[in-house]
Protein backbone atom coordinates (compact mmCIF):
# COMPACT_ATOMS: atom_id res chain seq x y z
CA UNK A 1 0.00 0.00 0.00
CA UNK A 2 1.36 3.38 -1.32
CA UNK A 3 -0.20 6.99 -0.80
CA UNK A 4 0.41 9.52 -2.32
CA UNK A 5 0.15 13.53 -2.08
CA UNK A 6 1.22 16.31 -4.09
CA UNK A 7 1.67 20.39 -3.15
CA UNK A 8 2.96 22.93 -4.79
CA UNK A 9 0.20 23.95 -7.10
CA UNK A 10 -0.62 27.30 -8.05
CA UNK A 11 -0.94 30.44 -10.34
CA UNK A 12 2.14 31.61 -11.93
CA UNK A 13 2.91 33.91 -14.61
CA UNK A 14 4.58 32.67 -17.95
CA UNK A 15 8.28 32.68 -17.04
CA UNK A 16 8.07 31.90 -13.67
CA UNK A 17 9.10 28.53 -11.86
CA UNK A 18 7.02 26.27 -9.52
CA UNK A 19 8.11 23.38 -7.28
CA UNK A 20 5.74 20.33 -6.86
CA UNK A 21 6.56 17.89 -4.05
CA UNK A 22 5.17 14.52 -3.49
CA UNK A 23 5.19 12.79 -0.15
CA UNK A 24 4.70 9.38 -0.34
CA UNK A 25 3.90 6.86 3.01
CA UNK A 26 5.38 3.70 3.87
CA UNK A 27 8.01 2.09 4.46
CA UNK A 28 8.77 0.80 0.79
CA UNK A 29 9.04 3.84 -1.48
CA UNK A 30 12.71 3.38 -2.44
CA UNK A 31 11.27 0.53 -4.06
CA UNK A 32 9.46 2.22 -6.98
CA UNK A 33 10.12 3.94 -9.73
CA UNK A 34 8.44 7.92 -9.74
CA UNK A 35 6.54 9.39 -12.24
CA UNK A 36 5.12 12.87 -12.55
CA UNK A 37 2.36 13.50 -15.31
CA UNK A 38 -0.13 15.53 -16.35
CA UNK A 39 -3.27 16.37 -17.43
CA UNK A 40 -5.48 19.16 -19.26
CA UNK A 41 -9.31 19.35 -20.10
CA UNK A 42 -10.28 17.29 -23.28
CA UNK A 43 -6.69 15.13 -22.99
CA UNK A 44 -4.84 12.07 -22.38
CA UNK A 45 -2.80 12.33 -19.28
CA UNK A 46 0.51 12.75 -20.20
CA UNK A 47 3.82 11.63 -19.38
CA UNK A 48 6.39 14.47 -18.16
CA UNK A 49 9.15 12.76 -16.39
CA UNK A 50 10.48 9.41 -14.24
CA UNK A 51 13.41 8.96 -12.03
CA UNK A 52 14.36 5.56 -11.02
CA UNK A 53 14.74 4.14 -7.50
CA UNK A 54 18.44 5.23 -6.85
CA UNK A 55 17.28 8.70 -8.65
CA UNK A 56 20.56 7.75 -10.94
CA UNK A 57 18.00 7.74 -13.97
CA UNK A 58 16.00 10.42 -15.44
CA UNK A 59 14.00 10.63 -18.35
CA UNK A 60 11.80 13.66 -19.43
CA UNK A 61 9.34 14.07 -22.03
CA UNK A 62 10.46 16.01 -25.05
CA UNK A 63 7.96 19.11 -23.85
CA UNK A 64 9.55 19.91 -20.77
CA UNK A 65 13.58 18.99 -21.54
CA UNK A 66 15.71 21.25 -20.08
CA UNK A 67 13.37 23.37 -18.60
CA UNK A 68 12.11 20.54 -15.76
CA UNK A 69 14.02 18.80 -13.19
CA UNK A 70 12.26 15.72 -11.71
CA UNK A 71 14.54 14.95 -8.03
CA UNK A 72 13.54 12.17 -4.89
CA UNK A 73 14.85 11.92 -1.18
CA UNK A 74 14.51 8.40 -0.60
CA UNK A 75 15.20 9.27 2.95
CA UNK A 76 12.61 11.64 3.35
CA UNK A 77 10.08 9.83 1.10
CA UNK A 78 9.93 12.96 -1.15
CA UNK A 79 9.62 13.31 -5.47
CA UNK A 80 10.07 16.77 -6.46
CA UNK A 81 9.48 18.41 -9.88
CA UNK A 82 11.18 21.67 -10.29
CA UNK A 83 9.73 23.98 -12.88
CA UNK A 84 11.12 26.45 -14.78
CA UNK A 85 9.93 29.06 -17.88
CA UNK A 86 6.89 27.53 -17.09
CA UNK A 87 4.69 28.06 -20.51
CA UNK A 88 0.61 28.52 -20.62
CA UNK A 89 0.45 24.83 -22.45
CA UNK A 90 1.78 23.98 -18.85
CA UNK A 91 -1.32 24.42 -17.38
CA UNK A 92 -2.15 21.35 -16.19
CA UNK A 93 -3.49 19.29 -13.27
CA UNK A 94 0.09 16.96 -12.14
CA UNK A 95 -0.16 13.62 -10.81
CA UNK A 96 2.79 12.10 -9.00
CA UNK A 97 3.10 8.07 -9.43
CA UNK A 98 4.81 5.23 -8.85
CA UNK A 99 5.51 1.88 -10.65
CA UNK A 100 7.42 -1.32 -9.64
CA UNK A 101 9.18 -1.08 -13.08
CA UNK A 102 10.89 1.87 -15.35
CA UNK A 103 8.13 3.59 -17.98
CA UNK A 104 6.02 6.24 -19.45
CA UNK A 105 2.89 4.62 -20.22
CA UNK A 106 0.75 5.43 -17.31
CA UNK A 107 -1.08 2.17 -17.27
CA UNK A 108 2.22 0.74 -15.84
CA UNK A 109 2.03 3.20 -12.82
CA UNK A 110 0.20 1.20 -10.16
CA UNK A 111 -0.36 4.35 -7.73
CA UNK A 112 -1.84 8.03 -7.88
CA UNK A 113 -1.58 10.96 -5.73
CA UNK A 114 -5.04 12.92 -6.23
CA UNK A 115 -2.93 16.10 -8.37
CA UNK A 116 -2.35 19.54 -8.02
CA UNK A 117 -3.37 21.90 -10.33
CA UNK A 118 -0.55 24.59 -11.79
CA UNK A 119 -2.05 27.26 -13.71
CA UNK A 120 0.22 29.93 -15.78
CA UNK A 121 -1.18 32.49 -17.18
CA UNK A 122 0.16 34.93 -20.15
Amino acid sequence: QVQLVESGGGLVQAGGSLRLSCSASGRTFSSYHMGWFRQSPGKEREFVARISRSGIVTVYADSVKGRFTISRDNAKNMVYLQMNSLKPEDTAVYYCAASGGLSRLPREYEYWGQGTQVTVSS
